[in-house]
């Protein structure tokens, strides 16, 4: 009767009482103690303000019902997919629907519900694919600065591939923690294909240098990214990294090179081992011995340029004499091995290696440049001074 009689009443009220008397049945709902047949009657009144012309009073139940275990599930659901300031509410906080409640209304919402539900506490791994695959932009971005989203790496490779364009997107996955290391090459490639396309829509460069430019950018960042690896997941991460990058088209020569005149054995042998099929301890083994026929088969069978066998020697050789051989990975040119690998191949270059020796030059500017930097960043860093050293020096000398 009491349910009745407010179904009445709702019917000629002003919206501003409707409102109020949505919330408090929610309430009530939720907090009285109602024996089995009250139950009923108010979940068919609640239902029943569904209907109701102002969206201010599917509000007013939302707000009750969004993070209650106890509220009834046809209505929670129901308000899911209502208009999305409304749907927004229960998307991003009801613990009652489901992953594939909510993978079906990501499928069919707007991007406010999309991002409502990017946003939860706790984003399941099939419901952060199901969003990488369908959501906009704006949702994928929400899902990216989420530190509740479980986000595999092909689910991050699918938005990258989808909207690696996009600069905010590109800089919430930076920001994610533990980015495994293909996935940064994919950002790294989203960022160079987005430049390039501004560069060249701008005709501030000619397309030949700006893909060189491009090319040898992408090659340091990747030696960056393996050298991370390389301290986070050792040899394994690194493997991984460099099969993604052959499947990238990305695994060339340069990038080998400039591993080597990096410091960078780690990603060098793993580029030896992916291309030839053999394991990363033959592979050690055989490198070490760069001078043998060994590691001429080795370099054959992983189908590298014949020319330039010699180079790779050279920067084998830079590496044993400047102590690289067993150092941490680096990620910037050493000079000295630079200028070792062009003398090298200087001194046996009869025209066949007129590129290899152009390559070696702009490494050998690059470094210099690096070099140039870093000791101008010393120079200009403000000397420490030990204030408390400084004072007993002066009472002694008082």
């Amino acid at each position: 009767m009491i349910v009745r009689n407010f179904l009445q009443w709702a019917q000629t009220a002003p919206t501003a009482l409707r409102v109020e008397g949505a919330g408090a049945l929610a309430r009530a709902y939720l907090h009285s103690d109602l024996d089995t047949a009250m139950k009923r009657e108010t979940e068919t009144a609640l239902a029943a303000l569904l209907d109701d012309p102002s969206p201010l009073v599917r509000r007013a139940l939302a707000k009750v019902f969004a993070s209650s275990a106890d509220a009834p599930h046809s209505i929670v659901s129901a308000l899911a997919n209502d208009q999305s300031d409304i749907a927004a509410m229960v998307l991003s906080r009801s613990p009652l629907l489901s992953e594939s409640e909510l993978i079906d209304c990501a499928a069919v919402g707007d991007v406010f519900s999309q991002s409502a539900i990017a946003l939860r506490a706790h984003v399941p791994t099939g419901l952060s694919s199901a969003i990488a695959e369908i959501g906009a932009c704006e949702a994928l971005i929400s899902l990216a600065v989420n530190p509740g989203a479980e986000l595999p790496a092909f689910a991050m490779r699918r938005m990258i591939e989808r909207f690696g364009d996009d600069a905010q997107l590109r800089e919430a996955l930076l920001g994610r923690p533990f980015l495994p290391a293909a996935v940064r090459v994919d950002l790294v490639e989203a960022m160079a294909a987005s430049l390039a396309s501004f560069v060249l829509d701008r005709d501030w460069l000619s397309p030949e240098r700006t893909r060189r430019i491009l090319q040898e950018a992408r090659d340091k960042a990747n030696i960056v990214i393996a050298a991370s690896a390389d301290e986070s997941e050792g040899r394994r991460g690194v493997r991984m990294l460099v099969a993604h990058l052959r499947r990238k088209a990305r695994l060339t020569p340069s990038l080998a090179l400039r591993a080597l005149l990096s410091g960078n054995r780690a990603l060098f042998e793993a580029t030896l081992a992916e291309l030839s099929g053999l394991d990363e301890e033959k592979v050690a083994g055989l490198t070490r011995d760069f001078d043998g026929a060994g590691f001429a088969a080795l370099y054959a069978r992983a189908g590298m340029p014949a020319n330039l066998l010699p180079a790779y020697r050279a920067a084998l050789e830079a590496q044993r004499a400047f102590g690289y051989a067993g150092a941490p990975s680096r990620a910037r040119l050493s000079l000295a091995m630079v200028q070792r690998v062009l003398t090298s191949c200087d001194e046996i270059n009869s025209g066949e290696l007129d590129r290899l020796m152009a390559l070696l030059r702009r490494f050998e500017a690059e470094a210099l440049r690096e070099d140039a930097r870093e000791a101008a960043a010393a120079l200009t860093t403000p000397p420490f001074v030990d204030m408390a050293a400084l004072e007993a020096q002066l009472l002694v000398a008082a």
